[in-house]
C-alpha cells in the first residue's frame, strides 16, 4: 500500500493497543460528549461537542474500516482534523467544523489525488480543488479521501464496483459481503457507516446516486455547473459534477451551499439563472399538497418486493397530499450510444489536460496522458489488471474524431433533455418524477464483476442532460437499503431537495442500521435461508 495509506496503517495498530473500552467503542460513539473517549493517536482532550464528535469518528474509522473484514472506505485521514474543527468554531463558520470526507478524484491540498490509481500514487498537487476552498470557506472539515472505484468506473466495462488499486474493495456496511455501489463507493458507505458528517462524491452517470441508494443515504446529483469541477480528476465535462452524499436531506442541502459555487476556470459554473445561496430554505416546511409527481411505471423493474417497497413510498406520497400521476415512457436509445460516444473522447481529450496540469511527482515518473496510463497498467498488471481490464480506455485513446464528438454530444443532450425529462414534466403537467433509484446491492465478485439490474431506475437522462437527481432512502428489502429518486429540470435543484425532504418527512418505512457483517436472511437463517 502506497504512502498515504500508512495514516490508516498507523492509527490501526496503535488502536490494537488501546484499552479495551476505547476497542468495544459502540457505533453511537462518534456522538460522545468531550472526554469520554479515549483518544486517538495525535489527538487532544476535546474542549467542545465538535472536537468530540469528530474524535468519535476517528475512533469508529479504527473500529470499522481496517482489518480483514474492514469497510475499506477510507483510504487516508487528514494530520490535522481536530485543528481544522477548532479554527472552524472559533471563527464562527456556518458548517462550525462539519467533518467531511472526499473522494480521491478531487484535490485537497494535505493528501495525494489518486483517483484510486498507483499511477497518481505521488499526485501531491499541494493546491485545493475550488469546491473544497468552498468547504474550508464555510467552516467544512476535510477529514480524509474515501475509496472509489477506481478511474470513477472507467477503466473497463467488466469492473467490480467499489474496488481500487490504491483502497481494495469497499464494503457496503449493511452487508460487508454486499457490493456499495459506485464511483463514489467509500463516500457512500462512511456516511452510512458514521464515519463523518457527510461525503463529497462525484457523479458521470449513476455514481453519487447509486451509492447513496445502495449504502441507505441521502445522495445529490446537482445540475451540472452549480458545482465547479476544476481540479476533479475529470471523465466528461458534459456529465462531470460533484455533489453532497449525508444523512438526511437538510444536511445534503446545507453541503451543497457550501460547496457551490461560480469558478472562472470552469464555463459551466457561470451565468446560471437565479443561483440560490442557501439549499436549505425553505425545506423544513415545504409541503406536496398538490403538487403533481409523475410516477415512471416503466422503470420499477421486475422485482415484486422492490415494487412493495416503492408503492409504500408512493403512499407517503399521496398521504403528504402528492397528486400521482403514472407515467408509461421508453427512452429512446440512441440517447445511450451517444453519450457513451461523448464520455469517450471528452476522457481522452480531459484527462490530457488534467494530467498535463500536474506538479511533477517525487519518484515517480508523471503520467502526462491517457496513453500514459494505459502503459503504466500494462507495466503494473498484477496490481491494476488482476481483476478487469482496461478495454474503456483503449476505447478513448481511439476517439479522436472531432465532428462526431460534436454530433453526439448535440444528440444526447437534445434527446435525455428536450425529448426525454422537459417532454415528460411538460406534457403530463408533472413538476417532478419518480422512480426506485437501484435495487438492493449484490454480492461483491471481483471474479465476475458487477450485477447490475438494468431493468431499475431513470437516472440516466438527468444524468446525461446535467439535471438534478436526488436520492432518498425509502426502505429495504431484507436488510439491504433502497432508494427514491425524485428527478426536476435544469436548475430546478432547489425545488428537488424540498421536495425530498417532504417525502422524508412523511416515510413510513423503517430504515436498516449498518450491521457490519455479511449478510443474513431477515428473520434468522443463514444465508441460503435455512
Amino acid at each position: 500500500m502506497i504512502e498515504r495509506a500508512l495514516s490508516l496503517a498507523a492509527l490501526a495498530l496503535a488502536f490494537a493497543a488501546a484499552p479495551a473500552s476505547a476497542q468495544t467503542a459502540s457505533p453511537s460513539a462518534a456522538q460522545a460528549e468531550p472526554g469520554t473517549l479515549a483518544l486517538p493517536p495525535g489527538f487532544e482532550p476535546a474542549l467542545s461537542p465538535a472536537e468530540a464528535t469528530a474524535i468519535g469518528q476517528v475512533v469508529k474509522i479504527r473500529r470499522y474500516d481496517d482489518g480483514p473484514d474492514g469497510l475499506n472506505a477510507v483510504i487516508a485521514l487528514a494530520p490535522d482534523v481536530q485543528a481544522q474543527v477548532r479554527a472552524a468554531e472559533a471563527a464562527g463558520l456556518p458548517l462550525a467544523g462539519r467533518t467531511v470526507l472526499v473522494k480521491d478524484n478531487i484535490e485537497t491540498r494535505e493528501l495525494p489525488t489518486t483517483a484510486g490509481s498507483l499511477a497518481l500514487a505521488n499526485n501531491r498537487t499541494g493546491r485545493d480543488a475550488p469546491l473544497i476552498a468552498n468547504l474550508r470557506a464555510a467552516g467544512g472539515v476535510v477529514m480524509g479521501k474515501a475509496n472509489l472505484s477506481e478511474w470513477a468506473n472507467i477503466r473497463d466495462d467488466n469492473s467490480t464496483s467499489g474496488w481500487s488499486a490504491v483502497g481494495g474493495l469497499t464494503r457496503n456496511p449493511h452487508a460487508i459481503d454486499r457490493n456499495t455501489c459506485g464511483s463514489s463507493s467509500g463516500s457512500g458507505a462512511a456516511v452510512a457507516a458514521g464515519f463523518a458528517w457527510a461525503a463529497i462524491g462525484t457523479e458521470t452517470n449513476g455514481s453519487i446516486t447509486c451509492p447513496a441508494s445502495m449504502n441507505g443515504v441521502v445522495g445529490f446529483k446537482p445540475s451540472v455547473g452549480l458545482v465547479s469541477r476544476t481540479h476533479v480528476v475529470p471523465i466528461s465535462s458534459t456529465q462531470d459534477t460533484a455533489g453532497p452524499m449525508a444523512r438526511s436531506v437538510q444536511d445534503a442541502a446545507l453541503l451543497l451551499g457550501a460547496i457551490a459555487g461560480e469558478d472562472s476556470a470552469d464555463q459551466a459554473t457561470l451565468g446560471i439563472p437565479n443561483r440560490v445561496r442557501d439549499y436549505t430554505q425553505g425545506l423544513e416546511n415545504y409541503s406536496l399538497e398538490g403538487v403533481r409527481i409523475g410516477v415512471m411505471r416503466d422503470q420499477i423493474g421486475d422485482r415484486e418486493d422492490l415494487e412493495t417497497v416503492f408503492e409504500n413510498a408512493l403512499t407517503d406520497l399521496e398521504n403528504a397530499g402528492a397528486v400521482l400521476v403514472d407515467i408509461e415512457f421508453e427512452p429512446n436509445e440512441e440517447m445511450y450510444g451517444s453519450s457513451f460516444a461523448v464520455l469517450m473522447y471528452e476522457l481522452r481529450e480531459e484527462m490530457g489536460r488534467y494530467l498535463a496540469s500536474l506538479p511533477p511527482f517525487e519518484g515517480q515518473e508523471t503520467p502526462r496522458s491517457l496513453a500514459d496510463l494505459i502503459a503504466f497498467n500494462e507495466a503494473n498488471a498484477d496490481a491494476e489488471l488482476r481483476w478487469f481490464g482496461q478495454d474503456l480506455f483503449k476505447q478513448a485513446e481511439k476517439a479522436t474524431d472531432r465532428t462526431a464528438y460534436e454530433e453526439a454530444r448535440a444528440k444526447a443532450i437534445r434527446i435525455a433533455g428536450e425529448e426525454t425529462l422537459d417532454v415528460l414534466l411538460a406534457d403530463n403537467d408533472v413538476q417532478f418524477l419518480v422512480a426506485p433509484t437501484r435495487g438492493p446491492a449484490w454480492m461483491s465478485d471481483l471474479v465476475n464483476g458487477d450485477n447490475f439490474n438494468g431493468s431499475v431506475g431513470f437516472g440516466s437522462p438527468s444524468a446525461i442532460a446535467g439535471y438534478p437527481h436526488l436520492t432518498v432512502p425509502m426502505g429495504a428489502i431484507e436488510g439491504l437499503p433502497v432508494g427514491l429518486s425524485i428527478l426536476g429540470a435544469k436548475w430546478d435543484d432547489h425545488a428537488v431537495l424540498k421536495a425530498g425532504a417532504a417525502y422524508e418527512r412523511a416515510r413510513s418505512a423503517e430504515l436498516p442500521d449498518p450491521q457490519f457483517h455479511r449478510w443474513v436472511p431477515q428473520g434468522g437463517g443463514g444465508p441460503d435461508g435455512n
